[in-house]
């Protein structure tokens, strides 16, 4: 009967959960991003209490260094969008019409007025969208902030009331889980926001070296891709050697490429990775990028943490059931 009881309060609970989630999805990434973000830093706060900290005082540290982290993260977005937006449209707008490529002994003359008005007018799109939200974005921030202490101040109620509903032979089973989506989100924050600062001040003496303006520009753009599984800062090595390419610059092309490869798109992930990567989630990176982009494709933004986390539940959830079924002897299975 006590059982029973405790099922259905857990079943009530779920309920409330969806029909909460429900009502309140146009918040529902800026809570789930904060349940994330306080589910990895509970651990962070009970080491604080245990040094004889006021608990209080503890939640509101935690929560103040994630504020901190969050505006690392977001601040140079924001300073890229409003400070060089005007800046790529007129390096764009400068770019040839036509290009003649030569194939096989014959010219051909290739006119991409229509693909450079397109991608204009992508970037403008984009732009204009980033600073209209920018209000919006602060109402979020601020929800960000209150859920974050309100959950790690409440976090050993929290963690027992989700205990108490798993029946006692399945406690391991929901420890596993636990500790493999702890592991992955330190994976997809601590391990990833450690590279992109790694990445950052690598990148802003290279790209110097290669003689380019707009140094911290690219050395934020570098650094906010590493957060791109697979793909990372290449994709704005490319970018760029493209730009050389399209106006007859193949040395600074190859050296971007080279050079930009070695120290900005390779180096970061030899000298950080190894070093933190012992409590991150054994998840191979392809497995990694199909749920980053299948997260982003399915669920938005708040897919880039959703993602990874479910196939990384996934993947604990096979372990397991192999585990459990290699356990049974062979003429009992």
């Amino acid at each position: 009967m006590v059982l029973s009881r405790r099922y259905v309060l857990g079943g009530l609970f779920a309920v409330s959960v969806l029909a909460a989630a429900v009502l309140l999805i146009d918040v529902l990434g800026t809570v789930f991003f904060a349940v994330t973000v306080a589910y990895l830093l509970v651990p962070v706060r009970e080491e604080l209490v245990a040094r004889e900290i006021d608990p209080r005082l503890a939640s509101l540290t935690v929560t103040l260094a994630a504020l901190v982290g969050v505006v690392l993260v977001a601040a140079p977005l924001v300073f890229v969008t409003a400070s060089r937006l005007s800046d790529t449209i007129a390096i764009l707008a400068d770019l040839p019409t036509m290009y003649d490529v030569e194939l096989l002994g014959r010219t051909y003359v290739v006119d991409v007025v229509e693909v450079r008005a397109s991608v204009v007018q992508l970037i403008q799109a984009a732009g204009r969208r980033v600073l209209v939200s920018i209000p919006v974005l602060t109402v979020k921030f601020t929800l960000f902030v209150v859920l974050v202490y309100s959950l790690l101040q409440r976090s050993e109620a929290s963690a027992q009331a989700a205990l108490a509903v798993v029946p006692p032979g399945y406690r391991r089973v929901a420890k596993s889980f636990n500790r493999r989506a702890r592991n992955t989100l330190y994976g997809i924050y601590i391990l990833q926001a450690a590279t992109a600062v790694g990445t950052f001040v690598i990148a802003v003496p290279v790209f110097f070296v290669l003689g380019y303006e707009s140094v911290l520009t690219l050395s934020i753009v570098a650094a906010v891709l590493q957060f791109i599984p697979i793909v990372g800062p290449s994709v704005l090595l490319l970018v760029i050697a493209g730009f050389h390419l399209a106006v007859g610059q193949f040395v600074a092309a190859a050296l971007v490429v080279a050079v930009g490869g070695f120290f900005i798109a390779w180096l970061p992930d030899i000298l950080i990775r190894p070093r933190l990567a012992e409590r991150a989630a054994n998840l191979s990176a392809g497995v990694y990028f199909v749920g980053f982009v299948g997260g982003l494709l399915s669920m938005g933004t708040i897919g880039i943490i959703a993602g990874p986390l479910v196939v990384a539940l996934v993947v604990e959830a096979a372990n397991l059931l192999s585990d459990e079924l290699n356990a049974i002897p062979v003429e009992e299975a």
